[in-house]
């Protein structure tokens, strides 16, 4: 019986900030936005040479996912600690780890599934090679939450602290690097004809890990910042 309250405590959490997330959509594609400015303007100051856009194509592309999911990063937790939410959460009977994962999940989807969908068109802008395309889809989807995970962890070690934005992108920067290095160097290598599963392998096992650690350390931390 636990385990069905539990559940649908997190599903009603979901539906409202899926809910809260439509009421203000255009903040929601502010990231998107963003990523698009980015790739747009690699071109204008490096030229329209196909061959040279290419070659540099997906670490354009990740870099600028990366920035623009950092740009959305800080807001995970920041309205709910302002109107009291997060100390509800806290003191709710339910697990909050997984009340934590439902807020990932929610962020994963607002935020990082809209550059999933607009990447296709960003990679064309780049001329990024087709051939090349499910491999940047595939490195997407395995990058993209784990991004969202290691972020979340973050968040909840500064949501107490005004001004955060600078010391949260010190502590964000170190584990997303990693994460960068591994999913452009799949898309490079695929894109040079080499053998690419081993950096998405390492990227799937680090999502597999994170999945199970990341709400229990973020849990941890929101713990220790909002007392």
């Amino acid at each position: 019986m636990r385990y069905g309250t539990t559940a649908s405590a997190c599903a009603a959490l979901i539906r409202r900030d899926l809910v809260l997330t439509w009421r203000r959509r255009g903040d929601a594609l502010n990231p998107a936005m963003f990523a698009m400015i980015v790739v747009v303007m690699f071109p204008l100051a490096l030229g329209p040479e196909p061959n040279q856009l290419a070659r540099i194509a997906a670490g354009i592309l990740f870099v600028a996912i990366l920035l623009a999911g950092m740009l959305a990063l800080d807001n995970l937790f920041r309205s709910d600690h302002e109107d009291g939410t997060l100390e509800q959460l806290v003191l709710s009977p339910h697990p909050l780890s997984l009340l934590l994962a439902s807020r990932i999940i929610v962020h994963w989807l607002t935020t990082a599934l809209p550059l999933i969908v607009v990447a296709p068109l960003l990679a064309e802008m780049l001329h990024l090679p087709r051939p090349v395309l499910p491999v940047l889809l595939v490195a997407l989807a395995l990058a993209t939450p784990l991004l969202s995970l290691l972020g979340a962890v973050c968040v909840a070690l500064t949501v107490g602290m005004r001004r955060s934005g600078m010391l949260l992108a010190l502590l964000v920067l170190p584990l997303y690097v990693p994460v960068l290095i591994f999913a452009a160097g799949a898309c490079n290598a695929a894109q040079a004809g080499l053998p690419f599963l081993a950096p998405l392998l390492w990227l799937g096992a680090a999502l597999a890990l994170a999945l199970v650690l990341a709400p229990m350390a973020c849990a941890a931390a929101l713990r220790i910042s909002i007392t």
